[in-house]
């Protein structure tokens, strides 16, 4: 058991680096059962800091320390201190060179940070602190130098040597070996360095810049993968294009690098020059990726090369300042996503997420700021609230500025910091100085932790025919125990009359109306707006587009949102009104479940459903949007205690009631799409998504009413279509189905098809233990005995493991704990090999407080189980901690 408590770290202890390296000079020799790394430091006394010449503290992990040398001169043990994390020199001049050699082991790294083997092929991960685990360094990103490395390999089983920047030599070695160096012209922290060593295969294309130069884009991926990647390839250029046409930033080296990468703790990294993927963020074919797949491919290219300005060129001062790369590159690639498909499906989506997993991490042990105020694991920081909730409070800028003014800062932003690492307060204080505005209360956002609520009253005085709106605006407590001061809250709102027709909005003071949308912001903790020359009491639309990332609440009746639904000119807040409609029935529901009571489904949502299905002026994806429920965890989010049993009754319940009423729309609305599915070729684009979500969602409703001919549909569908999405949705509703027999035939035929596709074996396991019907745990259980599980890779622990414990809420919640005892197992054998992704399965069962008192006991027992289980990493001993607090 743990017996010292891991140092916590202060973001308000920041100091700037005693010393600064202008280069760093790498040479990697690789070998099967170890690597020598030599390293080169040119190196200075950071002016910043003043006079003196303190010792020089390097960081380094794992390393055995063969060499060092200080200014030429060879050091022995007594003129160094060596210990667990660090190298301590005493420099003698301001400026000199650090020499050092030191040999690690890749092939036995299975963390998967620093330099490892991913099947036969040698990669890196340094984000956040991996650098440390290749060499002795500075690693910490407000350090930033200039990169040359070679890379020395055995040459028939590692061809292809990769590095960040250009290349600049190569040439043949002794014994069969050969080298190749790579030269980065733009200074870099260590976190952005990247190697890549395998037997790769690659794609190639060019693009050319806005001013005319070509750039060599590579896709390097393993033999069996070559014929994956033109999606990807697709949408690099898009991305490039994009960034050129929306933020004016042109690629800025000659070549520009992606490598597929079977072993990887997350989706993709950034690294100068040469992106390292998660072979699941990169690989997409029709064949063998589903439609959201091929969205996730595109939407993780475009951020990573998004990242090469918001991250790489302009990069962070220090970790508490992750967002300001991540929030804003999330915030980047979404408008990216918008513009290639749907942007009102693409925002309900984002906000969908949102809502689901982002609130209910601020409603946990967890919570945290955008820019949090301590950390004891970086690691554990890369999280929902820094990424998602970052890009929403980026979004808000954009909102209160509008896109003149927005670029006008980004513009700002990127040539004033170019080159340097910077903080949260730089890019606000860019937005500010481009537009003359004040942002200092905004900057809440950044600081105070939680959800912001936002309950909303009216008034409408029909003799002087005025309308007002009073804002109250308030903040949980949450961990920090912080209070919460009002935040800025835009609010972009109209106004609709009995008939749905938008009214012109003005405000009293005003001297005209300013359009029938506007934003107004909330600055107060109680702050009312009062609309004149209204003629009759109007309905509002509140939160349009989803202005800002707040709890809203306004007393909406069910007409109400039914009315919405049909009228709303702003899609998102249509599809928003479903929602609530959908969640006041469900919540009934619940209820009726409860008291013992027979369940009785609202018609008016049944009605209201039938309508939207009815509408062939819609666009098809956003009809399946808003025929989707909110889900079980969302539902679960919202409640004070969660009911689990009562949740999954009464949704299912009213999923099959949908069904039963809904019936010959749903199967309209299915021949007609699955006939064109049949003519018109796989196309990976906005339309063809559409038309194959809609055909899926009435699939899946279609089957819960056991009809044969709905048997034979689905059944048709998995044994003919010629794309993943369709195929994978008619296993799922068939794995679903009390049909045992052709159950267990699809299963088995799918994974003969698919037994060598590792990343269609995540599908296979994830549609498995998503199953809601009993015995969920035993089959998660068989399927871990499965050939195609390797609990060392992290897509199969997240493809089983998290979609039983993340999305099978009925089963990983069952009654006698067997779910949290499973979990607890898994965490504790994480913990010994692979941290970042011990602590990242832990999120189910740190949000114990949820639950019912007797759910909560077991919840909390296995957390004191893994606390109490021997020596944790940091990584799980900081949540274990902070849950139990």
């Amino acid at each position: 058991m743990r017996t010292e408590q891991p140092k916590m770290i202060y973001l308000k202890d920041y100091q700037a680096p005693e010393y600064l390296i202008d280069e760093t000079h790498l040479t990697f020799e690789l070998f099967e059962d170890h690597s020598l790394v030599h390293a080169q430091l040119v190196m200075r006394r950071n002016p910043a800091r003043g006079a003196g010449l303190p010792p020089l503290v390097l960081d380094g992990q794992q390393l055995e320390l063969l060499a060092v040398t200080l200014a030429d001169k060879e050091l022995s043990a007594d003129d160094y201190q060596l210990s667990e994390n660090h190298l301590t020199l005493q420099p003698t001049s301001e400026t000199f060179t650090v020499d050092t050699s030191v040999k690690i082991h890749p092939e036995t790294n299975t963390a998967l940070e620093g330099l490892y083997k991913s099947g036969t092929m040698f990669c890196t991960q340094c984000e956040a602190e991996g650098f440390r685990k290749i060499t002795y360094y500075l690693d910490r990103p407000d350090v930033m130098s200039k990169f040359t490395t070679t890379v020395v390999a055995e040459q028939h089983s590692y061809p292809v040597l990769l590095s960040n920047g250009n290349p600049i030599a190569s040439g043949p070695g002794e014994d069969g070996r050969h080298w190749a160096t790579w030269e980065d012209p733009f200074m870099k922290p260590a976190y952005l360095f990247a190697l890549v060593a395998g037997d790769l295969w690659c794609v190639e294309d060019t693009f050319t810049t806005m001013t005319e130069r070509t750039v060599a884009l590579r896709i390097y991926v393993e033999p069996e993968n070559i014929d994956k990647c033109q999606h990807a390839m697709n949408s690099l250029k898009k991305s490039m294009r994009w960034d050129e046409e929306v933020y004016g930033r042109e690629y800025d080296l000659d070549i520009f690098m992606i490598v597929a990468v079977n072993d990887f703790n997350m989706g993709a990294m950034e690294n100068k020059g040469l992106n390292i993927f998660n072979s699941s963020a990169v690989l997409a074919r029709a064949e063998t990726a589903t439609d959201a797949a091929h969205q996730r491919v595109e939407a993780i290219v475009a951020h990573e090369y998004f990242h090469n300005w918001s991250g790489n060129r302009v990069t962070c001062r220090d970790w508490f300042q992750l967002s300001l790369k991540e929030g804003f590159t999330v915030f980047r690639d979404s408008g990216f996503s918008a513009d290639m498909n749907s942007a009102t499906v693409k925002r309900i989506q984002d906000v969908a997420y949102l809502r689901t997993h982002q609130f209910a991490e601020d409603a946990g042990p967890m919570a945290h700021a955008v820019r949090p105020d301590s950390f004891i694991e970086i690691s554990n920081f890369y999280t929902l609230t820094v990424y998602e909730k970052g890009s929403e409070v980026v979004g808000m800028i954009h909102t209160l500025l509008g896109a003149v003014g927005f670029r006008k800062g980004s513009d700002l932003y990127f040539d004033r910091h170019d080159g340097q690492a910077v903080t949260c307060d730089d890019f606000i204080k860019a937005m500010e100085d481009a537009n003359g505005v004040d942002l200092t209360q905004f900057k809440r956002w950044y600081s105070q932790a939680g959800t912001p609520r936002l309950a909303v009253s009216e008034s409408y005085d029909a003799a002087a025919k005025t309308y007002s709106l009073t804002f109250r605006q308030s903040c949980p407590e949450t961990p920090d125990k912080v209070e919460k001061l009002p935040f800025v809250i835009p609010v972009e709102l109209g106004l609709l009359d009995s008939k749905g027709n938008e009214i012109a909005l003005r405000l009293a003071g005003e001297a005209s109306a300013q359009g029938t949308t506007r934003v107004i912001s909330v600055t107060e903790a109680e702050q009312t707006f009062t609309f004149v020359d209204i003629s009759e009491q109007p309905l509002p639309s509140l939160l349009r587009g989803f202005s800002a990332p707040v709890k809203l609440s306004f007393p909406y009746n069910r007409d109400q949102l039914m009315f919405l639904m049909q009228h709303d000119s702003d899609g998102f807040n249509r599809w928003d009104a479903g929602q609530q409609l959908s969640v006041q029935v469900l919540q009934e529901l619940i209820a009726q479940q409860q008291k013992g009571e027979s369940l009785v489904l609202d018609p008016r949502l049944v009605s209201a459903l039938r309508t939207v299905l009815s509408d062939e002026s819609l666009d098809q994806a956003m009809v399946a949007e808003m025929l989707s429920l909110p889900g079980e965890a969302y539902l679960t989010e919202i409640s004070e205690v969660a009911d689990v049993d009562a949740i999954h009754i009464a949704r299912e319940f009213a999923r099959k009631q949908l069904a039963d009423n809904l019936f010959e729309g749903l199967w309209l609305r299915y021949q007609a799409n699955r006939d064109l599915s049949k003519k018109t070729p796989y196309v990976a684009e906005a339309e063809h998504f559409a038309r194959r979500a809609l055909q899926n969602i009435a699939l899946s409703y279609l089957m819960l009413s056991g009809k044969p001919e709905v048997l034979a549909a689905a059944l048709e569908q998995f044994d003919t279509s010629d794309n993943m999405t369709e195929r994978l949705t008619a296993l799922a509703v068939l794995v679903n189905s009390p049909f045992d027999e052709q159950k267990d035939q699809a299963l088995a035929s799918f994974a003969e098809q698919f037994k060598d596709n590792p990343l269609v074996m995540d599908q296979w396991f994830s549609v498995q233990a998503g199953s809601t019907l009993p015995g969920g745990l035993e089959r998660v259980k068989a399927l871990m005995q499965h050939p195609a599980f390797n609990i060392k890779n992290p897509n199969k622990v997240r493809a089983l493991v998290g979609a039983f414990a993340g999305q099978n809420l009925i089963n990983f919640h069952a009654a006698d704990g067997s779910g949290y005892r499973f979990l607890a197992d898994l965490v504790i054998e994480l913990n010994g090999f692979n941290p970042q992704i011990a602590s990242r399965q832990l999120a189910p069962l740190t949000r114990w407080r949820k639950y019912d008192s007797a759910r909560q006991a077991l919840m909390k027992g296995e957390l004191e189980r893994i606390r109490a289980s021997g020596q944790l990493s940091s990584d799980v001993y900081e949540v274990v901690s902070k849950s139990l607090a």
